[in-house]
């Protein structure tokens, strides 16, 4: 099975997290952020990801270094998980209706960082949640685990709903580019023969 495990402290935040993208989509999430742990939630169950987060962070200031770090410890689990990324799918996208949004991921597991990022949120916040806090998750992820990862909202209104449907979004591409490819199980997927 493909695992790993994240213990990352800093002075600001405390996370422990353990992912299997070999799962069912079980997840237990605890960032002390409500928004996020529901976003992660919707990420695991969409993935088929089992993914444990638990995170003390400095709250009392905002959500900024939580979000951003809990991205970074994540996307060390995946590229852990991943190894040499050998048999991989590499590639990934997924566009996902959420109501009024409709969201594209894209995805590219090319050993380079990249975010493209076409989502405008009208509203600064959710509840007390930052929507640009989304964009500093991502960033945190793909420079962890370096992968061209692409949105692009095509309609949307909602700041709740805008969101929701990336992490849905995002499960379900990054499901389908870490999955084997049973004709190419034993290669890495790229011609100059790593990743």
């Amino acid at each position: 099975m493909r695992t790993s495990e994240i213990i990352r402290n800093t002075n600001e935040t405390k996370i422990s997290l353990s992912l299997n993208i070999d799962g069912t989509g079980v997840s237990q999430i605890n960032s002390g952020c409500g928004f996020l742990d529901h976003m992660l939630t919707l990420f695991a169950r969409h993935g088929s990801f089992d993914l444990n987060v638990s995170c003390c962070g400095d709250t009392e200031v905002d959500y900024h270094h939580t979000v951003e770090d809990i991205g970074i410890a994540l996307g060390q689990a995946l590229n852990e998980a991943l190894g040499d990324k050998r048999g991989i799918t590499r590639y990934g996208f997924f566009v996902l209706p959420m109501d009024e949004v409709l969201m594209l991921c894209a995805i590219d597991i090319s050993g380079r960082a990249h975010l493209g990022y076409q989502v405008e949120f009208d509203s600064p916040t959710i509840g007390d949640f930052d929507t640009e806090l989304v964009k500093e998750f991502m960033l945190g992820f793909v420079r962890n685990c370096p992968m061209s990862l692409h949105f692009k909202e095509f309609s949307g209104e909602n700041a709740h709903h805008l969101a929701e449907g990336m992490f849905k979004a995002l499960g379900r591409a990054l499901s389908i580019a870490v999955s084997i490819d049973e004709r190419h199980k034993d290669e890495i997927p790229s011609t100059k023969g790593v990743l």
